[in-house]
């Protein structure tokens, strides 16, 4: 072999280690199999698509491990609550959102300590959470519940503490998205949000939990796919951004380790300049690990563009070099390494414990929050009570959630003698707004769960039309965003549990029924009520 070929081959090898890329099975296909072999791959993203049982995701890990030259990066987006890719058999813990109205630090910490430590067992060593974006925006479409909340202090403690924990379990924590995705109203998996607030604010609010948590440390930030006038003249988002990368993460805020960017198939990308060319510029921006999370062609285009890229000088391989630096430094830390790993029945009994469910569990009792109560709580036992449960049946690359086993109807059925539940979708159509109203009036007592209300004015009709009745104790659940209480102001009684997650339907069914008092308070403003509100009954 040539010196030439030999440089070439090497380049190649160098450039495969920066791309994280994902697949389509429970089990390592022929396409992931390829990039790993003839591309060097560095890193896995896992979806819910290719998780199975805890067994079949630490098969695959091991799997994925065995087949590559180097230790792979395996990394999934498992922030709790509303996004998570793991459900059974393992610990869900409470999301962002619900955690925030805990104001419970040390929880924080040890909830990600026992989600990291379950994620190194099945063989994942990378976590991309804890998400720092500030909630400053009620028509945020992406974040919303994955924040901690509006306030840019309680997002970098939390956001920390959960670092810490993730990175004491062997698991590298990532916070995003950098410079920021809370105040948005575009979603960047569909289009190419802007944030055009000028320097001085968004050192203020915006990137104030991300200089707190790269101080306290953290070992990988991942870019966001938003356009920041105020540090890039061109129209191009931080992902692609050498102003945003480099000048301000690196040069100014001092981090020192490894950035990561979103995946490059959203539209904010693969829509304007494209996913291989996008590849290159993220690259050339600064960033050192490339995620590419869906499509073969798509993720052999961005490793070719890249490695062209080196091979015509438009990339240095020093550049490369510094990346691959970090890369090993992180697997170092953290003991990534190649070996044969266990058995599975030698860690199975580390996964979903008792103790750890505890910890979920009174996290989740603790963030119910109570906003609003004109003397209807607690429900009265022994009357017929009806209850109306949004249901999400389209299921989305973030928030994966799909039909829930549990909804608060079964919940309180165990709990009082009459319940009556109408699963309604979370877009309802005419006949089921129709048909919930006409059912509802042969009941005193209902429970509506709200989901997302604020975008979707059937819901918002439905609880119009019930706050007007008289003589009717309607009582009003957020079971995701806590702004629906926006939408219909004259709701009487209004909580937010934040998810609407087996675990918080179970906390809200205490609450409801007089069994649990509530604690939470609100991590960000709504409507009248403001950040940390909260009462105690």
């Amino acid at each position: 072999m040539s010196a030439a070929s030999e440089q070439s081959g090497e380049i190649r090898k160098k450039v495969g280690q920066m791309f994280m890329c994902g697949f389509m099975e429970t089990h390592p296909n022929e396409n992931i199999l390829k990039l790993i072999t003839d591309y060097n791959l560095g890193g896995i993203i896992y979806f819910r698509r290719n998780i199975g049982t805890p067994e079949e995701v630490y098969e695959c890990s091991a799997s994925l491990q065995r087949a590559a030259a180097e230790p792979l990066l395996i990394a999934i987006d498992q922030e709790g609550g509303m996004v998570a890719r793991i459900e059974d058999g393992i610990t869900l813990m409470p999301g962002n959102m619900a955690l925030g109205a805990t104001r419970d630090l040390e929880g924080v910490r040890e909830s990600a300590r026992i989600v990291g430590s379950e994620l190194r067992h099945l063989g994942i060593n990378m976590n991309f959470a804890p998400c720092v974006d500030i909630n400053n925006n009620p028509a945020n479409p992406v974040i919303g519940v994955r924040s901690y909340g509006e306030s840019p202090e309680l997002v970098g403690d939390m956001g920390a503490a959960a670092a810490d924990g993730y990175q004491q379990a062997g698991v590298a924590a990532t916070i995003k998205h950098f410079p920021g995705h809370g105040d948005t109203d575009t979603d960047s998996h569909l289009g190419l949000p802007f944030i055009r607030h000028n320097r001085q604010r968004l050192e203020k609010i915006e990137l104030a939990p991300f200089r707190h948590i790269i101080e306290t440390g953290v070992d990988a930030i991942m870019t966001a796919h938003v356009v920041f006038p105020a540090y890039e003249e061109q129209e191009i988002p931080a992902t692609l951004s050498e102003s945003i990368l480099t000048g301000l993460l690196r040069e100014d805020m001092g981090f020192e380790g490894v950035i990561v960017t979103d995946c490059l198939e959203m539209n904010a990308i693969s829509k304007t300049v494209g996913v291989g060319r996008g590849a290159v510029m993220a690259v050339q921006a600064g960033a050192d690990l490339i995620l590419v999370s869906h499509q073969f062609d798509w993720q052999v285009e961005a490793i070719e563009a890249v490695i062209a890229a080196v091979e015509r000088g438009d990339i240095t391989e020093s550049r490369i070099d510094h990346s691959i630096r970090r890369l090993r430094d992180l697997k170092a830390k953290r003991g990534i390494h190649k070996g044969e790993p266990q058995t599975f029945v030698s860690i199975q009994d580390h996964l979903g414990t008792k103790a750890s469910y505890e910890v979920a569990q009174e996290l989740s009792e603790h963030s119910i929050t109570l906003v609003k109560d004109e003397g209807q709580l607690p429900l009265a036992a022994t009357e017929r009570t009806y209850v109306i449960w949004p249901e999400v049946h389209t299921p989305h690359e973030v928030v994966e959630a799909l039909q829930e086993k549990m909804t608060l109807g079964r919940v309180l059925l165990d709990l009082m003698t009459a319940v009556e539940e109408r699963i309604i979708d979370v877009d309802p159509s005419e006949e089921e707004i129709g048909l919930v109203l006409a059912e509802s009036l042969a009941y005193n007592q209902v429970v509506a769960v709200t989901y997302n209300a604020g975008f979707s004015s059937g819901q918002q009709r439905i609880l119009e039309e019930l706050t007007q009745r008289a003589g009717v104790k309607l009582i009003v659940v957020a079971a995701r965003d806590p702004f629906d209480y926006s939408a219909v102001p004259e709701i009487r009684t209004y909580l937010a549990c934040y998810e609407n997650k087996p675990l918080a339907m179970q906390s809200v069914a205490k609450v409801l029924t007089g069994q649990l008092q509530a604690r939470g308070v609100l991590p960000v403003t709504v409507g009248g009520y403001a950040y940390g509100t909260g009462i105690t009954v």
